[in-house]
């Protein structure tokens, strides 16, 4: 994959994960039976991506033994210390994230957890050995500001409980974006596969006492299959090609997204200055994709194969 797709996979991703905020509003089910839920449903997503080779094999095969067994597609699951820290960190995300957006403002939620850049920077250099550039801390503190004006407006000092998980969920979120980068030269989709099973067993257990809705049901398998689970296969490919730093600056595109849905299916304008903030931020995240774009070396044309 080339490092420009990447940056396309790496925005779908963000696009994609911007539907939380208003869906999680609105689904009246509990934080753990609703992270169940949703990370069940990932799971079965990412296992059928995963299951892909095997199926064309056997359409390729329909007889048992017509295709050499050192050619037969094989199932690797070696767990490894940034995988599994890498699981445990989206399963904290996740569920930080569900309990501060319904502890505080959406605006303090969405705000706090995207503090997430700060820790990659940081713990990036010290963690991958990954260097920030001079373009890196100027994007940040663009995306930095844009955030401070687009969420200003809502930001509020209550709902400390809530604030407090908005930055757990920030500080999770980064670590699961280093783990992740940490596997650059092995597989990652079985990080991501790992931490939404553990989603599903901490939460599903939760449902029995739970009466979700036909709209509640509806919601949570919208939140499964296209905001956590094809976003994460998204990034487990995204994330080979990219930089933890420049990973998690596409990715602040989510919470620019957030109130586009809310003003698409609910009419809430969002203000003048959060309209400049989004500005920036979508300026800023862009700008530097391109530069990254056109500063990465010409990959060399892949020999053919015998």
């Amino acid at each position: 994959m080339s490092h420009r797709k990447a940056i396309y996979y790496q925005a779908l991703a963000a696009i994609l994960f911007s539907t939380s905020g208003l869906l999680i509003k609105v689904i009246s089910v509990e934080p753990l039976p609703l992270l169940g839920v949703r990370g069940a449903v990932a799971a079965l997503a990412i296992a059928l991506y995963m299951a892909r080779p095997f199926l064309q094999t056997a359409r390729r095969n329909p007889s048992d033994g017509t295709r050499p067994r050192h050619q037969r597609p094989r199932l690797k699951f070696r767990l490894t210390l940034p995988m599994l820290g890498g699981a445990i960190s989206l399963v904290g995300a996740q569920a930080f994230f569900i309990i501060a957006v319904r502890e505080t403002t959406a605006a303090n939620a969405i705000f706090l957890q995207y503090t997430a850049p700060i820790f990659v920077a940081f713990f990036g250099i010290h963690y991958l050995r990954e260097s920030v550039g001079k373009l890196d801390w100027l994007a940040l503190a663009a995306v930095g500001a844009g955030l401070l004006c687009f969420y200003g407006d809502g930001l509020t000092a209550g709902g400390a409980f809530g604030n407090l998980f908005g930055l757990l969920a920030g500080l999770a979120f980064a670590w699961f974006l280093l783990f992740m980068r940490k596997q650059k030269d092995t597989s990652t989709i079985e990080t991501v596969l790992l931490g939404n099973l553990l989603s599903a067993l901490l939460g599903l257990p939760f449902l029995l006492g739970a009466a979700p809705t036909l709209s509640d049901w509806m919601g949570m398998l919208f939140l499964g299959l296209f905001q956590i689970g094809l976003p994460s296969i998204l990034i487990a490919v995204a994330i080979k090609k990219l930089t933890a730093v420049e990973a998690i600056l596409i990715q602040t595109l989510e919470p620019v997204l957030n109130p586009v849905w809310v003003l698409l299916f609910i009419g809430e304008m969002p203000t003048a200055l959060a309209l400049l903030g989004g500005a920036i931020v979508v300026g800023a995240v862009t700008f530097r994709s391109i530069l990254s774009t056109r500063t990465q070396p010409a990959q060399p044309a892949s020999q053919p194969t015998a």
